[in-house]
């Protein structure tokens, strides 16, 4: 009987080990989906450019930080979308988060 226990936790264990390594490399795919990519990769960018602009002294600190506030909003957005998604966006929202990208953007050295 201990025996039968023992092997039982013992499946079980690596059952449920298989399904954690799933879920982990879903979680990872999603991360890298290829909208996500972009939408992330822009948002970066956009960071970029305006450390860039507050060191060349064409923004200030100020005007830097309600930027920074704007693109972390549209990055919460990104993610409570891919949420609701299965860890992915769609094509429309792709669409409106790269709109706000490109507001921001048209923002920045100006």
């Amino acid at each position: 009987m201990k025996m039968l226990n023992a092997a039982t936790f013992a499946l079980t264990g690596l059952l449920a080990l298989g399904f954690a390594g799933g879920a982990m490399a879903e979680t990872q795919w999603n991360k890298d989906h290829p909208r996500r990519h972009e939408v992330n990769h822009r948002l970066a960018n956009q960071n970029r450019r305006i450390h860039h602009e507050v060191k060349d002294g064409q923004i200030n600190h100020h005007q830097a930080a309600e930027l920074h506030h704007e693109d972390h909003a549209i990055r919460q957005e990104e993610r409570d979308m891919a949420r609701q998604d299965g860890g992915h966006i769609t094509k429309s929202e792709d669409r409106t988060l790269n709109q706000q990208e490109n507001g921001v953007s048209r923002q920045i050295g100006q």
